[in-house]
C-alpha cells in the first residue's frame, strides 16, 4: 500500500497518476474536498498521517516548506509516530536540503529511510505525468522505487546521497528564475526600442539563446496570461532555501539574489499568487511599458 499526503496543485494530479498506473493509495490532507476528489478515483481515505502509516510501506509526502514536511514527518499524529521500521518516506516537497538531512537522520533512529526527490515542471507536466525528479537517497532504494515514481514523471534520475534531490531543484529553480528574469529584460528592451516583442520572440528562439523556459513562458507573458503554474510566492520560498542552503556552504549567488529582490518587489505589490512569468511586470514597472502581443 502507497501512502501520499499533500494533495495541492501538484499532489492531487501526481495521485491521480498512481492511481492510474494501479496502485493501491492512501491519502491524507487538511483539505477535506481534495482527499474526496481523490478518493472517487479510487483511493483510500486516512483521518491523519499517524492513521495513514500504519498500513503503508512506502510514504510519498508533497507540501509546501520544510517546517509542513518536519510537521507531517515527525510532529502529532505524524507518520513516524506508527511507521513501521523498513518504512521509506519519499519527500517529493521542495524544501531545504539540509533541513531534509536532518529529519533523515530522525528518521534513520526508528528505523525509518528518507528520501528526497523533489519534481520539476509545473501543475501541466504533474497532470499529463511528465515531471522530472530528481533523487537524494540510498541508490538501492531508488532502484527498487523507480517504477512508482516514474509512474508519475517522465524522467526519474539519481542525483546522490540524500539532501542532493533537493540541492539539485534548487540549482534547477535558481536558473529558471535567471532565465525569466532575462527574458523579460530582453523583451522590456525589444519594446523601448521599437521591436515587435513576438516576432523577437520567434526570431532568437531556435538559437542559442532558446530555452525550455522562454517557450514556456514567453507565450503567457505575451498574452497577458498570469495564471499560475508555478506560484511567484513559491519561487520566492525556493529562492530562499537556496541563498539559507549557500550561506552555509559558502557559495555567493548575487544574481540569485538580485532576482529575489525583483520577486519581493511583485509580493509587494500584490502579484505573488501569479505565476512566475510576471516577473515581467517588475520590468514593466521600472521601465513604464507594456509588453503584450501586438493587436491585429
Amino acid at each position: 500500500m502507497v501512502g501520499f499526503i499533500g494533495l495541492g496543485i501538484m499532489g492531487k494530479p501526481m495521485s491521480k497518476n498512481l492511481l492510474k498506473a494501479g496502485y493501491d493509495l492512501t491519502v491524507f490532507d487538511f483539505n477535506s474536498e481534495a482527499v474526496k476528489e481523490i478518493v472517487t478515483c479510487g483511493a483510500k481515505a486516512a483521518e491523519s498521517g499517524a492513521k495513514l502509516a500504519e498500513n503503508c510501506d512506502v510514504i510519498i509526502t508533497m507540501l509546501p516548506n520544510s517546517p509542513h514536511v518536519r510537521t507531517a514527518v515527525l510532529g502529532e499524529n505524524g507518520i513516524a509516530e506508527t511507521a513501521k521500521p523498513g518504512t521509506i518516506i519519499i519527500d517529493m516537497s521542495s524544501i531545504d536540503p539540509m533541513e531534509s538531512r536532518s529529519i533523515g537522520t530522525e528518521l534513520e533512529k526508528r528505523g525509518i529511510e528518507l528520501m528526497d526527490a523533489p519534481v520539476s515542471g509545473g501543475e501541466p507536466k504533474a497532470i499529463d505525468g511528465t515531471i522530472s525528479v530528481m533523487v537524494g537517497g540510498k541508490k538501492e532504494s531508488f532502484d527498487k522505487y523507480y517504477d512508482l515514481l516514474k509512474a508519475m514523471a517522465g524522467s526519474v534520475v539519481y542525483v546522490g546521497e540524500l539532501g542532493s534531490g533537493n540541492i539539485t531543484k534548487l540549482a534547477n529553480q535558481i536558473i529558471v528564475a535567471l532565465n525569466i528574469a532575462a527574458v523579460s529584460e530582453a523583451l522590456t528592451l525589444a519594446v523601448k526600442a521599437g521591436a515587435d516583442p513576438e516576432l523577437v520572440y520567434q526570431a532568437i528562439r531556435g538559437g542559442l539563446a532558446g530555452s525550455t523556459v522562454m517557450d514556456a513562458k514567453v507565450p503567457m507573458m505575451l498574452e497577458r496570461n498570469f495564471k499560475p503554474g508555478f506560484r511567484i510566492e513559491l519561487h520566492i520560498k525556493d529562492l530562499n532555501n537556496a541563498l539559507n542552503a549557500s550561506h552555509m556552504v559558502n557559495a555567493p549567488l548575487p544574481l540569485t539574489a538580485e532576482v529575489m529582490e525583483f520577486m519581493q518587489s511583485l509580493k509587494a505589490d500584490g502579484y505573488e499568487k501569479e505565476d512566475h512569468s510576471s516577473l515581467l511586470k517588475y520590468y514593466e514597472k521600472i521601465a513604464d511599458v507594456k509588453i503584450e502581443k501586438k493587436k491585429e
